[in-house]
């Protein structure tokens, strides 16, 4: 039987002043957020290097203020995902090397693709082909015609994972795929009821027990509802494997 997998419960970003006093106490500088989020969540979606390119002293400074158990969920650099499109695989290297600054502590890459790029079988295979099976990806795909087996079958053959993300306004919730080691979601409602925690609870908890990391990621929300969610998804995850 395998080993429990771990849930890495999180929000996309954690430095918002927004978040004071609801998340952060009052007079949190934003060079202490991330000590103090870690100290609460055990991991972070980081939209940074979405926009920049993480470099060895900053991705030190987050290793630094962060526990030895803490994991970064990275979002690929815009200039792979949106500007190449995934056309370029000689572009891989240079995004990767900047992910394995974080050793360890790296959870999964994000790579999260433009709503107008169309289903592409030989570019996405050329992309994963070039991609080091040791970095954990995930990929989020926002134009529907991706979601097809052919897709679910090529990213199982390189252990890439299909990022399930969830909007207001969705007539259901998305389904879940087991192409990879791990799970990815990015839940971005803006409000979610108990019940329904309970119930995205209920999907994940048996990929968990599959062995299987799970990222979740709450979207980020003004006034702190975002961390607060994050907290309460955990605690009740956290009740229900106890059961």
């Amino acid at each position: 039987m395998a080993a429990p997998g771990r849930l890495c419960v999180g929000t996309s970003g954690y430095s918002y002043a927004s978040w004071i006093p609801a998340f952060y106490p009052l007079g949190t500088k934003a060079a202490e957020m991330l000590a103090r989020y870690a100290a609460r969540l055990p991991a972070v979606e980081l939209n940074n290097t979405f926009y920049r390119v993480p470099t060895k002293e900053r991705v030190d400074g987050w290793l630094a203020a962060t526990p030895p158990g803490f994991r970064f969920a990275s979002k690929a650099h815009q200039a792979v995902s949106h500007r190449a499109r995934l056309r370029s695989p000689e572009q891989v290297e240079w995004l990767a090397g900047g992910m394995r600054l974080f050793g360890e502590r790296l959870g999964c890459v994000l790579v999260q693709t433009p709503a107008n790029l169309a289903r592409d079988d030989a570019r996405l295979a050329g992309f994963l082909a070039a991609w080091p099976r040791e970095l954990p990806v995930a990929f989020e795909f926002r134009h529907p015609s991706w979601l097809d087996d052919a897709v679910l079958a090529l990213l199982t053959e390189h252990g890439a994972a299909l990022c399930a993300a969830e909007h207001d306004g969705d007539p259901e919730p998305p389904r879940l795929f087991a192409t990879a080691p791990h799970l990815y979601l990015r839940l971005r409602r803006d409000a979610y009821t108990d019940a329904e925690l309970d119930a995205w609870v209920g999907r994940v908890v048996p990929f968990l027990d599959d062995g299987r990391d799970v990222y979740l990621f709450f979207k980020h929300d003004g006034p702190g509802v975002a961390p607060a969610l994050a907290l309460r998804f955990a605690g009740r995850a956290g009740a229900l494997r106890r059961a």
